[in-house]
């Protein structure tokens, strides 16, 4: 008889791992006013852009210097949740917070999962031109590819969002806004304006490109070569479909007839 509950059991579920579409709220405040004022203005015109997608909230940033002597920031993660939720959300785990906001989160029915081990390469931002501080949170949607090594995305890239395809090729069907980034460890294609930030060949892959239908781009870089609008794209090129390669250490524009 035992043999046949066990032999019942397996056959109606199993146990295995999943690598699922994950998105990282990165919050950079704990005063929930100020982040919910910040999420209305930057998720206005895409209300719908999560579709109720999992999302893990990283406490990283709120971490205070270890030589500070601060107290952690606290934060009322039922009302956390209540906000993200707001924006069709699903939040499910915090990772990057202490002790005591990891029980706090846990009181709170959330998960505590552990930061990545390795986070993706980034191009350097210019020494000139620094990004001003901000208080908003950075919306990271990190996918891993689909078998087929292509992640599709078919919904604008609003400011300080964020998608990496972590191990393949990305394609864009809507516009990729300034301030937005759009990174892939291969290709990256872009059927819309690029007005953001496009970063190919993220682990260094010098053979990546980046393609557009109109390129207008903030921050172009392929395998850690990167150029900026500081430098205006050539009038050949600008607002028009184009496609930038690495030869040897210098990135090079042309236009696609």
């Amino acid at each position: 008889m035992a043999d046949v509950s066990a032999a019942r059991t397996k056959a109606v579920f199993e146990f295995k791992s999943a690598t699922l579409p994950l998105i990282a709220v990165i919050l950079k405040t704990a005063d929930l006013a100020v982040l919910a004022e910040a999420l209305d203005a930057q998720l206005a015109d895409s209300p719908d852009f999560f579709e109720q997608e999992p999302v893990v909230i990283d406490l990283s940033q709120l971490q205070p210097d270890e030589e500070s002597g601060e107290e952690p920031a606290e934060l009322d993660f039922a009302a956390l949740r209540g906000l993200l939720a707001r924006h069709q959300t699903q939040p499910i785990a915090v990772r990057g917070g202490n002790d005591a906001q990891n029980a706090a989160a846990r009181a709170a029915g959330l998960s505590v999962t552990a930061m990545p081990v390795a986070p993706a390469p980034r191009s350097p931002a210019p020494a000139a031109t620094p990004a001003p501080a901000s208080e908003a949170p950075q919306i990271v949607r990190e996918v891993p590819v689909p078998a087929n090594g292509t992640l599709v995305i078919d919904k604008p890239l609003r400011s300080g969002q964020q998608v990496y395809a972590r191990g393949g090729d990305v394609v864009v069907t809507a516009v990729v806004s300034f301030g937005a980034e759009v990174i892939a460890d291969g290709n990256v294609h872009v059927y819309a304006p690029l007005r953001g930030k496009a970063i190919a060949g993220a682990r260094g892959n010098t053979e990546a490109r980046i393609f557009s239908t109109c390129m207008e781009a903030q921050l172009v870089a392929i395998a850690g070569i990167y150029r900026t609008n500081e430098v205006p794209l050539p009038d050949p090129v600008l607002g028009k479909p184009a496609q930038i390669r690495l030869d040897g250490k210098k990135l090079v524009i042309d236009a696609i007839p």
